[in-house]
């Protein structure tokens, strides 16, 4: 499996855009979700640790998985997740953790997966009884935030009516959306929801 973000892990968290946007979405999952020091969470998409960082202290542990082992060299080496942060480089899509979670994060990973649907699935079976969810991602786009010629991109943000019919198909409920942060771009701005939502 090729790792898309080898070249970008080298310089990921000296980008202020990113790390804004980070700091927006952890404030915004801190705000919607109640965390708590029992939780075990899984961070999906966890790249260099920008979400983890926030959440760690306040809960149990955190799986960091991510398909790129660049980002998640850089989350390792990171003193303050030390002891409290696991990373797996894999494809939870081809192979599913046995780990059952309290919680699943995720910032701006949705639109590197091509099959939303079977995720949503994956999600809720990582889930445990009465477990949630915390995604934040693009809304609907025209294409233009990413370059054209970005690998690995799969969906121009989603439209929030179209995520919460296709999540509560596949096993969610109490189903809300927040705007996390915009993004201000040259030519437009890119508004980033967080959506929660609790297995059903």
């Amino acid at each position: 499996m090729p790792d898309l973000f080898e070249e970008k892990a080298k310089d990921w968290d000296a980008n202020d855009r990113r790390t804004r946007l980070a700091s927006a979405v952890g404030a915004s999952i801190l705000e919607h979700v109640n965390l708590h020091e029992q939780m075990t969470v899984l961070d999906f998409g966890a790249g260099t640790g920008l979400i983890a960082a926030q959440i760690a202290p306040l809960v149990n542990r955190i799986i960091a998985a991510d398909t790129s082992q660049s980002m998640l060299d850089k989350l390792a080496a990171k003193p303050e997740l030390k002891g409290k942060v696991n990373t797996v480089c894999q494809d939870l899509l081809e192979h599913p953790l046995d780990t059952r979670f309290d919680l699943i994060v995720s910032a701006m990973a949705l639109h590197h997966v091509e099959d939303t649907a079977r995720l949503m699935q994956r999600f809720n079976q990582h889930l445990k009884k009465s477990g949630t969810v915390a995604l934040a991602d693009l809304d609907k786009e025209d294409g233009s935030f990413h370059p054209a010629d970005t690998q690995g991109i799969f969906h121009f943000g989603f439209d929030r009516d179209d995520l919460c019919s296709l999540m509560e198909k596949n096993g969610f409920e109490q189903i809300e959306f927040f705007t996390a942060h915009t993004i201000n771009g040259e030519a437009r701005d890119y508004p980033v929801f967080l959506v929660t939502a609790t297995k059903a």
